[in-house]
């Protein structure tokens, strides 16, 4: 495999591919399964709602200045490459090894793991298959994107359609057919819940988390200086006004006082209540299937991140995680070594505990970047193919909002924190061993 070196990953991603990655990788679960949530420590309807809209802008102004570096960076690695071309080897380094070894693994394991609660209740199975049919689900997805690109493109652009059904679904029948006041709401028993609107917030993003995976697919885009900018904008856009739509659908068909009662199971309550046992049915399958649609869009950009990595040689074994078949493009030692890990994290963790821990440890090198958009424009001063607008406020809002998700999640789970940053700490003797043992080759190689 080292023999392989003029392989390279093919550009043959249009925008209705990215795009559809995007809004595919980032509807997941959270807004089914968090509206409960949301609506308990925001206190009432009108601050819920809010705290979608409020989530969605944090998400959104940091994709905008995400967009503009990425712009000026179109290389496959996405936030790795950002990191290291700006702040240098080291910092660069530990943003590809957070995500190759914690966030990556972690959050597409979180996904999984709640998908399979879902798959075993629509198939009327015991909490014992849980962890099987999550594994055999990633495994399955895997494999798929272990062909050519175009194959996982496709399968997000199916998915991605195929879960706008039970969300407008949703939407619609709360819309027209609801008779609760979606804003105004109060929730009595509010006192009981912890939080409020901050903690609120921070529930919503881990809805909005994953827009930042398209970046990583840069290399395998046509013309990535201006589709990788517009399919992050448009991406996020949508999802928030969909989000919003779905939380006011929602609030109008059900009081929240029930919202409250039924917790993550408020969505599915509703549409048992709306289209009957069938109906209910149906929603889980679109659920199931938009999370596919996630699992799919993780699938496809994370074994990117390896790949780049083993390219330039920073981790061990880089010789067979940078091959890619010669006829796909495929990077399937790393799609593989993503596999094993995600399937380690589904048998230690709970993939609700994942999930907050995943969005605290990449929240820790967003905000690098988001600091690096002022440093590109100090160091670059030629034309960028795109520019942050509104610079300097979105970027200074994505800041504050970064800060806001770091602080607030060393308060609820410090422990954690903790564990995840020791794991990213780690990457760094590895980072040292690797570099020596190439020292080491080269002088042996020159020394024959």
């Amino acid at each position: 495999m080292d023999k392989q070196p003029k392989e390279e990953l093919k550009r043959s991603l249009g925008f209705w591919s990215a795009i559809s990655i995007v809004i595919g990788t980032i509807i997941g679960s959270g807004i089914f399964f968090k509206q409960g949530a949301v609506l308990d420590s925001a206190g009432s309807s009108t601050m819920a709602i809010a705290a979608w809209v409020f989530g969605g802008i944090i998400t959104l102004t940091g994709g905008l200045t995400i967009a503009e570096i990425g712009s000026q960076m179109p290389y496959t690695g996405g936030l790795y490459v950002y990191i290291e071309n700006i702040y240098g080897r080291i910092l660069g380094f530990l943003a590809g090894w957070m995500q190759v070894i914690v966030y990556g693994p972690a959050i597409i394991a979180s996904v999984a793991g709640f998908m399979s609660i879902l798959m075993t209740n629509f198939f009327g199975l015991g909490a014992e298959w849980r962890v099987p049919l999550a594994f055999i689900t990633v495994l399955a997805i895997g494999i798929m994107n272990l062909m050519e690109n175009k194959v996982g493109a496709a399968f997000a652009i199916v998915t991605t359609a195929g879960k706008m059904i039970p969300i407008v679904a949703i939407i619609l029948f709360g819309l027209f057919f609801g008779h609760e006041h979606a804003f105004g709401q109060t929730v009595a028993e509010v006192h009981k819940a912890t939080g409020g609107f901050g903690v609120a917030v921070l529930a919503t993003l881990f809805g909005y988390d994953g827009w930042i995976l398209i970046a990583n697919l840069g290399g395998e885009m046509k013309n990535p200086q201006k589709l990788l900018p517009k399919a992050i904008i448009l991406g996020i856009t949508a999802v928030l006004v969909i989000y919003t739509l779905i939380t006011i659908g929602i609030l109008k068909f059900m009081p929240a006082e029930l919202i409250h009662t039924k917790g993550d199971q408020a969505t599915a309550y509703m549409a048992t209540k709306a289209f009957g046992l069938i109906g209910g049915k149906l929603l889980s399958a679109g659920i199931i299937i938009s999370m596919m649609g996630t699992l799919n869009g993780k699938m496809i950009t994370f074994p990117r991140i390896v790949y780049a990595m083993a390219k330039r040689r920073d981790l061990p074994f880089s010789g067979f995680l940078s091959y890619v078949t010669p006829k796909g493009k495929s990077p399937v030692v790393a799609t593989m070594f993503i596999i094993v890990l995600a399937t380690i994290m589904m048998f230690c963790f709970d993939p609700d505990h994942l999930s907050d821990l995943c969005v605290f440890t990449v929240y820790c090198f967003y905000m690098l970047a988001f600091f690096g958009v002022f440093i590109l424009r100090h160091r670059n001063k030629v034309e960028r193919p795109f520019s942050t607008p509104l610079y300097p406020i979105v970027p200074i809002v994505a800041i504050l909002g970064g800060l806001f998700v770091l602080v607030s999640e060393v308060m609820n789970d410090f422990a954690g924190v903790t564990l995840f940053i020791g794991i990213v700490i780690v990457g760094l003797p590895i980072l040292y061993i690797v570099k020596r043992t190439d020292v080491k080759r080269m002088e042996t190689d020159h020394a024959e």
